[in-house]
């Protein structure tokens, strides 16, 4: 295992932080630098609504 790298069960899970709120969290693919990453929290805020059909 290297640097940020997490192994939870089969998935391995990378340190990351929020683009958002700055808090820590920890995300299942290695985050590009060039791309903001966010927290489930933040996640859900910035995503669209679902819709009902």
């Amino acid at each position: 295992m290297q640097g940020d790298e997490v192994v939870m069960s089969d998935r391995t899970m990378y340190k990351a932080v929020c683009a958002d709120c700055g808090k820590e969290c920890e995300v299942p693919f290695k985050p590009d630098p060039s791309r903001p990453v966010y927290c489930r929290e933040c996640w859900q805020k910035r995503r669209p609504p679902r819709r009902r059909y």
